[in-house]
């Protein structure tokens, strides 16, 4: 999104000292709908020819699931997303893999699906405490999966203004407790946080919510929530959402970070999840998405890594690796990666699948895209297919997010209204510009392995 090539304004910080001014930004650039700067191009699509999908089918000697590629049930779904879309138990579908030229026919490969009991059994869980007097409202419900990093305004936090201390036993016997503060430390730091919970008359389900905002004197601003809970059936779940802005330490841009972590499982059976969701953004345009996700139902365990980044400028990363596997030793995975620039790029990716007793098969794939309509296609597999062509055909990609830092800017109004303690005359906060933001972790249980081998 390299704004100064457009006659833009990008918003910028140039201060190193004091709040980001997330005013800064030229009436004539302002977004019609919610008033703050538009830095969005028109999206780069450099058609040269059609795509083709390649159906890829390959026969197992063991019972599995097939899966079919579903939309996202997020808003804001990335554009990793829309070709690595997310895998869902279908015993009537069968799988399509990413479009490549025509091969010669192979076999059918079935994907096990990933969705588990514990995600249709939310609906199940135990039920809503309804307390008639002043306390607050049960937060039972646990986390739904690839709902990715929610907005704001979906997580409805409030914020109490005075320090409360209060509890209370509801009708059905069921407790609750509601409390709030402010915590405060050096360079300005201060942390208003409410915090409540409840638990059943018996003790065998609960729930724990805390919600917060920080702030220090040296513009950095944090909004977040924590939740868990459990039911009588044993059923867990914990996630939290963060949503930051700072100033990037080496260029001086406002720079916007949201995350989120999520997980469940089941009382009652082998199933779980987790994911980890993050993006980032800064003022010229450079952006970075990505998800980890894991999950189990019994006897089958599945895997997904996706991520991508936009410079700014116009180059483009974007990459997808999915793996699984049984209890029986089957194991499978499809991934893929591309690399746009000004039209010239590549693209490239493998399908395998590994049965019980060891027999292996796999499709390579890859496009060299010259940018002046000519295409280089090549391929092969373990059953003799292969190809290496060169065709006339449009080249296409998204060299910009379909959401980036005017969307994200324009999602964020109660993270920009954080209030941040008043700094005495003559005093400027330490900068530390040794630290850098750490990768996100991976799950805390169950780690998923590296993606095994087709080789």
């Amino acid at each position: 999104m390299a704004a100064n090539s457009r006659g833009l304004t990008p918003f910028s910080i140039v201060r190193l000292r004091g709040d980001i001014d997330t005013t800064a930004i030229s009436p004539l650039h302002r977004h019609q709908r919610n008033g703050f700067l538009d830095l969005r191009r028109k999206k780069r699509r450099l058609i040269v020819g059609d795509c083709r999908r390649v159906v890829v089918k390959c026969c197992c000697s063991d019972s599995v699931v097939p899966i079919r590629r579903t939309s996202c049930c997020g808003s804001r779904k990335s554009g990793v997303e829309k070709r690595s879309e997310e895998w869902r138990f279908d015993s009537k579908m069968t799988h399509n893999f990413r479009p490549r030229i025509q091969p010669s026919p192979a076999t059918s490969m079935p994907f096990p699906s990933p969705q588990s009991r514990l995600v249709s059994k939310q609906d199940k869980f135990f039920q809503r405490c309804t307390p008639r007097n002043s306390g607050p409202q049960s937060r039972d419900s646990p986390p739904k999966r690839d709902t990715g990093i929610a907005n704001e305004k979906d997580w409805g936090i409030s914020l109490l203004n005075d320090n409360v201390n209060e509890s209370g036993t509801n009708e059905d016997g069921s407790t609750w407790y509601r409390e709030s503060g402010e915590d405060l430390g050096e360079n300005g730091y201060r942390c208003r946080w409410t915090r409540m919970g409840g638990q059943s008359h018996d003790g065998t389900s609960e729930w724990k919510e805390t919600w917060w905002e920080k702030s220090d004197w040296t513009g950095n601003k944090e909004l977040g929530v924590e939740k868990s809970g459990r039911n009588a059936e044993g059923d867990s779940w914990w996630e939290t959402w963060r949503e930051v802005l700072h100033q990037d330490e080496w260029s001086n841009l406002a720079r916007i970070e949201r995350s989120a972590q999520k997980q469940a499982k089941s009382g009652t059976e082998n199933a779980g999840w987790y994911e980890n969701w993050w993006e980032k953004y800064d003022a010229k345009g450079w952006t970075e998405k990505g998800a980890h996700k894991y999950g189990r139902l019994n006897e089958q365990s599945w895997w997904e890594k996706w991520g991508e980044h936009y410079d700014g400028r116009g180059s483009v990363l974007k990459w997808t690796d999915k793996w699984a596997e049984t209890e029986l030793g089957t194991k499978w995975g499809d991934k893929w990666e591309d690399k746009f620039f000004a039209g010239i790029g590549s693209r490239q990716g493998e399908t395998w699948h590994v049965s019980p007793s060891d027999q292996r098969w796999s499709r390579t794939w890859g496009e060299e895209h010259f940018g002046n309509g000519k295409v280089h296609k090549y391929g092969k597999s373990t059953t003799g297919e292969s190809w290496d062509i060169v065709v006339d055909e449009e080249t296409y990609y998204e060299a910009e997010p379909h959401y980036g830092w005017a969307d994200v800017v324009g999602d964020s109004t109660q993270l920009l209204s954080i209030q941040p303690r008043e700094r005495p005359p003559g005093v400027y906060p330490n900068l530390d510009f040794g630290s850098s933001p750490s990768s996100p972790p991976l799950p805390p249980d169950d780690e998923p392995p590296a993606a095994p081998s087709s080789q």
